[in-house]
């Protein structure tokens, strides 16, 4: 064994490595941006729960039980419905992600020191955002009993304890099962992972080989070309859409309450997005190495800023901005509420326009820069 030998193998790799001004930015930003990201969303506390106020009663009494949430830091009030059809609507259209039901004669009960109730309704279709929210609304109706039943059994001939009894109710997955919302954003995320890598690596591969040119001088045209090379990968797309969907309801018993046709529409968009990124990694990349750690690039991001492994809620405000630009977040949220909620296109429109908006622009720069480089 020569050290020779091996020290002239790794200047050679570093040289090599030195020269893809590529590879640099990958090697030295991507452990940055997982760093941050891992860091902020991990470390950080489920906040401003998006949550609809129904008070009811209209008291000092109740006004400050709807204070209790409010300045919690937890909840934060987007939707003040006046019964409880606009609640429900509020949830279903993912508006709101808690309910806060305050009832008629909650003041005159707290004024007799009787026991009395208010309804927390969850969104269940996010599992871990509704455990989460159902354990603070218990701190706080516990904080409230203290000030509203200062003495609780101090009543003559009580036989109930007095206080605020907090009835939490889950709509849509009352048994918080994380599968239930894990299926539905798996199909998504494997539809992303597997279209945008196929995609990326076959172009390429055929670069490294020098088979492009080699097709080129057939009659095959260009256009030809770009339609051979996408409708293999939305075929594999529909097959693994179609194993999951089928694996996710019969063995691991997701119930699927929604519509097929909601559904396909939105995975077709998003696959659509995922084969204009493929196409965008392929033209950023000389390698199949480069090509897979330019993937790994986006895919971190998409992970990490689109609530499929961590809320949205948990994160710090100054990141809640990037996830707009994440198409995976809408996605999710279609799948989701299609799956677990039965949602559909009228609920949905903000992230079908969202979808439509992401799909057009990214497959359109792709193609373009893609049929640019035929062309070249």
């Amino acid at each position: 064994m020569s050290i020779r030998r091996i020290w002239l193998l790794v200047w050679k790799e570093f040289t090599q490595l030195r020269r893809d001004r590529s590879m640099i930015p990958l090697i030295l930003v991507l452990p940055v941006i997982q760093l941050v990201m891992f860091g902020y969303v991990i470390g950080t506390d489920v906040k401003d729960l998006r949550t609809a106020i129904l008070d009811q009663d209209g008291s000092p009494a109740s006004h400050r039980v709807v204070e209790g949430f409010t300045s919690s830091g937890y909840f934060v009030t987007v939707a003040t419905p006046s019964d409880e059809a606009g609640v429900r609507k509020a949830l279903d259209g993912n508006v709101a992600q808690v309910a806060v039901i305050v009832p008629e004669g909650f003041a005159d009960k707290v004024r007799r020191g009787q026991a009395t109730r208010i309804s927390v309704i969850v969104d269940g279709s996010d599992a871990k955002t509704a455990s989460v929210a159902q354990g603070y609304a218990g701190s706080i109706v516990a904080a409230l009993n203290a000030k509203l039943y200062p003495f609780p059994n101090a009543r003559p001939g009580a036989t109930t304890p007095a206080g605020v009894d907090a009835r939490v109710r889950v709509l849509f997955n009352p048994t918080m099962r994380a599968v239930n919302t894990m299926v539905p954003a798996l199909l998504a995320f494997i539809l992303m992972m597997s279209t945008q890598n196929l995609m990326s690596q076959s172009i390429v591969k055929e670069r490294e080989r020098g088979t492009l040119e080699q097709l080129f001088v057939t009659p095959i045209g260009r256009a030809e070309y770009l339609i051979g090379k996408l409708l293999p990968y939305v075929g594999v797309a529909v097959i693994q859409v179609l194993v999951v969907f089928t694996v996710g309801t019969l063995w691991f018993k997701v119930p699927f309450s929604g519509s097929v046709a909601v559904l396909g529409l939105g995975l077709a968009l998003f696959m659509i997005t995922a084969l204009g990124q493929g196409m965008l990694v392929s033209l950023m990349s000389r390698t199949r190495y480069q090509a897979q750690q330019a993937g790994t690039f986006l895919m971190v991001p998409s992970m990490m800023l689109s609530g499929f492994v961590f809320p949205l809620s948990s994160m710090p405000a100054v990141l809640i901005p990037l996830t707009y630009l994440i198409p995976l977040r809408y996605i999710l949220v279609i799948v989701r509420s299609n799956f677990v909620k039965g949602s559909g296109f009228v609920a949905l429109w903000p992230q079908f326009l969202a979808m439509i908006v992401f799909s057009v622009a990214i497959f359109g720069l792709g193609l373009t820069r893609f049929q640019k480089r035929l062309n070249d």
